[in-house]
């Protein structure tokens, strides 16, 4: 008898987003978990994890799960195992067996792991934006910056697994940021939602523009920021133009790599879409040759932030 639901989970470097799903690809529910757990700590966020999904399907029974897919970074579909990953400090500097410890802890369930932004990409090419489109690129801009890539309908993920690594290609050469991962001036250092933080703090700084932002108390955001640019503040406008351009310029680069017909822009910075679009768009064209000007769309995800990286994770479980 076939099994009648999947779960989704995407793991991201705050929380965690759990649904369970039908063979029509509807959430029938879902819930957040906090995955800010420290070195070392990776059997206990997998047991809060569990205990999430435990309840999730009491109604229907974990014998009516056939299978769990789960969106994390750095997450290798080959071997089931979440590496060094930046963004969460239990799988940071060392290799999580991920699949095999989810598994195990729920009796055996099959559970499948694959990258954030490429669960992500599965979504929106199966259920939004992206829907038909054999050749588009997933951005995923939130607390890092992550890719999906997609070439004839496929997700490219090379021979091990980690292909699509577009965040940490390098931004600015001279003098770059310090990222994560280690290496210096990548493209998440600048356009993740902590980067456009750190662009506001050394603007503040280096600038005596004055500035709504200069009044908050505590750690600037990347919400503060969009907050005041929707208050017309001209600094908070500027860093998200400048946000735009840097994305412009590699989005170029990119396009000559695989020739998208779109790049969609996922997660919450896309949200301030409105401010960053035209100079994204205007730098992403200046850098092109003439073979792909104007040819290239971007797009924003048409799925809820929580669905797409659930919807795409689940179709792995089937």
């Amino acid at each position: 008898m076939e099994k009648e639901y999947v779960v989704g989970v995407d793991v991201g470097g705050q929380t965690a987003k759990i649904g369970v799903v039908n063979r029509r690809g509807e959430i029938l529910c879902q819930k957040s978990i906090d995955s800010k757990y420290g070195k070392g700590e990776a059997d206990k966020f997998v047991k809060a994890l569990c205990s999430t999904i435990r309840e999730l399907v009491k109604k229907i029974g974990l014998e009516s799960v056939n299978g769990i897919g789960i969106g994390a970074p750095d997450g290798n579909f080959y071997k089931g195992t979440i590496e060094d990953a930046s963004n969460l400090q239990w799988a940071k500097g060392i290799i999580v067996p991920f699949a095999e410890m989810i598994s195990k802890e729920l009796g055996g369930v099959k559970t499948v792991v694959t990258n954030d932004a490429n669960a992500a990409a599965m979504g929106e090419m199966t259920y939004g934006a992206a829907k038909g489109m054999k050749d588009f690129i997933m951005i995923t801009l939130g607390t890092g910056v992550g890719s999906g890539i997609v070439i004839g309908g496929n997700v490219v993920y090379g021979h091990d697994g980690f292909a699509g690594e577009l965040g940490h290609t390098c931004a600015v050469r001279t003098n770059g940021r310090e990222c994560g991962c280690g290496k210096k001036g990548c493209l998440e250092a600048y356009t993740s939602a902590t980067g456009v933080a750190r662009t506001a703090k050394e603007w503040m700084v280096n600038s005596l523009k004055p500035s709504i932002l200069r009044d908050i108390k505590g750690d600037i955001t990347s919400k503060d920021i969009y907050d005041a640019a929707e208050k017309g503040d001209k600094m908070a406008i500027e860093i998200f133009e400048y946000t735009g351009r840097i994305l412009g310029e590699k989005f170029a680069d990119f396009v000559a790599f695989s020739a998208p017909e779109a790049i969609v822009l996922f997660g919450g910075l896309a949200h301030a879409s409105k401010y960053i679009m035209k100079s994204l768009t205007d730098a992403m064209n200046e850098n092109l040759i003439s073979l792909w000007k104007g040819k290239v769309k971007i797009i924003t995800s048409a799925l809820k932030e929580s669905d797409a990286a659930i919807l795409g994770a689940s179709a792995l479980a089937w």
